[in-house]
């Protein structure tokens, strides 16, 4: 199939904004992939390793580019068109009192023209991320890094440096905040209250952020430290800063810490950051020794359920619960003799690592992409074998292409393979709502799962939904939709990993 090319020179875009607008380019008739980006080397790098194009040195980083593999050139212009006129619609330039203002073109024409501001959001290129976060914490702004692909002695050095401004860095490939009731990145609308929550992982954050909400509380803030934040080269800077800061925010009571098992000398400088925080402090470190989370106001938990129920808890006066919650009792349809193996499709990494832990402690050996042990890590990770859980947000399948919880392509079509496996007998998936999230997951999701449903031999579906009613996508609307189609809806990504596993265990083999 041929693949045509179009540069826009000069033209700057996020990197969400150009994801969903890739996705929106699938749906026009003869396209058959769609990438848009920034047309940096490691961009481009990118699309030449999947053979969207060849390496090339035409465009600068200050261009966009999108590129489309069609049926016909006619399928081509027609994306090459409405790419444009979607760009157009996505206004740069704001009004104010019926005139239309420029919008600004640097941080310090933004500051200068909301001088309250403290808080910058960057989403550059990350060859260009740390020179902008530097320029940042010199005009006295916290940052927010949504770029990816620092370096580590950028990042160290950018955390130093907040720290001796009294500042904080979050990020980089910080995908999950909420300052002051506002969403940024890839996050929810919840209820404000009480509990600040502070998360390595971006579907981790989300996951304990909603729960709190579903369960009658509400969130101060809630900050995104960036996936290598707690590793031993970093130092948890970012987690001990964001624990000071919410202990001293008095409008937060209890907090939260999110995360895979940090470091063990960052475990115990992070914890020891939380016993000064005087306020009751949760901490789920996924997997992690509960024994080795020890002081008189500190609370483990071991699932990010668990962590919700915990700080909703503690916010109310009351002590947290002692046992995990059980899935609530489900229809089970009948599956046939050999179907033994679940199978998980995950858009969120956090959610793969811990649906693997609680699935491999009561089925034993699975294999994932994200795996908890490294024994465990599975040779191809676009072929399963016995119980799988997959990571497609990994880098292995987003090369080129946007993030699954914006295209759910890339799932439907390995749904599809798992449930043609006559030893499969549930598959899991998550499904991730909120601001940057796909508009409407069900309906991208619907045609796939009722052709699988038509087949004879077929797998029980069961997913948990990551979202509020308050977000665009109305999770009350998304759950009926999936339960229609015969999904089996769990009340968080932990339960429906716990019912998984029940459903195996009752199966003959």
């Amino acid at each position: 199939m041929p693949t045509y090319i179009h540069y826009l020179p000069k033209v700057y875009r996020d990197s969400v904004e150009l994801m969903q607008l890739s996705a929106s380019l699938k749906s026009i008739a003869g396209v058959e992939e769609a990438s848009a980006i920034m047309a940096t080397a490691g961009n481009i790098a990118l699309l030449a390793e999947v053979g969207l194009i060849a390496t090339i040195t035409e465009p600068r980083p200050s261009d966009l580019l999108v590129v489309v593999r069609v049926r016909a050139e006619k399928a081509a212009k027609a994306a090459f068109v409405a790419f444009e006129r979607a760009l157009r619609t996505r206004a740069t330039n704001a009004v104010a009192d019926g005139e239309v203002v420029a919008a600004p073109r640097s941080l310090a024409m933004a500051q200068a023209a909301a001088p309250n501001t403290n808080l910058a959001l960057i989403s550059v290129p990350g060859d260009y991320a740390a020179a902008e976060g530097r320029k940042a914490l010199a005009l006295g702004l916290n940052v927010m890094l949504f770029s990816d692909n620092m370096s580590l002695v950028d990042e160290i050095a950018l955390k130093r440096d907040a720290q001796e401004r009294g500042l904080m860095v979050m990020g980089p490939d910080c995908g999950t905040a909420i300052v002051d009731g506002v969403p940024l990145g890839f996050a929810n609308r919840v209820a404000r209250g009480s509990v600040g929550c502070i998360g390595a992982s971006g579907t981790g954050l989300q996951e304990v952020t909603v729960l709190i909400d579903r369960f009658g509380g509400g969130v101060s803030q809630a900050v995104g430290t960036g996936g290598r934040d707690l590793a031993a080269e970093v130092g948890g800077l970012c987690m001990q800063a964001g624990i000071r800061a919410l202990a001293a925010d008095r409008d937060t009571r209890v907090i939260v810490l999110i995360s895979k098992p940090p470091a063990p000398e960052v475990a115990r400088a992070v914890l020891a950051a939380a016993a000064k925080a005087r306020k009751p402090v949760v901490v789920c470190f996924i997997g992690a020794d509960a024994e080795t989370i020890r002081g008189r106001n500190l609370h483990a938990a071991g699932s990010l359920e668990d962590a919700a129920r915990a700080a909703v808890a503690l916010a109310n006066g009351k002590a947290p619960p002692t046992r995990p919650r059980k899935p609530a009792p489900v229809v089970i349809p009948k599956l046939a003799r050999g179907q033994r193996h679940v199978r998980g499709l995950f858009s969120g990494g956090t959610f793969c690592y811990e649906a693997s832990l609680l699935l491999g402690a009561a089925l034993g050996r699975v294999w994932s992409n994200a795996p908890v042990r490294k024994e465990d890590s599975i040779a191809d990770a676009f072929a399963s074998r016995e119980h799988t859980l997959i990571d497609l947000g990994d880098d292995v399948f987003t090369r080129g292409r946007p993030h699954p919880m914006i295209d759910h392509g890339l799932r439907n079509a390995r749904l599809k393979r798992e449930a043609a496996d006559p030893e499969v007998a549930v598959i899991l998936f998550d499904v991730v709502l909120g601001h940057g999230s796909h508009p409407d997951p069900a309906a991208a999701m619907l045609p796939t799962l009722a052709a699988i449903r038509k087949a004879k031999r077929r797998p029980i579906m069961v997913a948990a939904i990551c979202g509020t009613n308050a977000d665009p996508q109305n999770r009350a609307r998304q759950l009926a939709a999936f339960a229609r189609a015969g999904v089996l809806i769990a009340e968080s990504n932990a339960q429906a990993a716990r019912l998984a596993a029940s459903i195996v265990k009752g199966v003959k083999a």
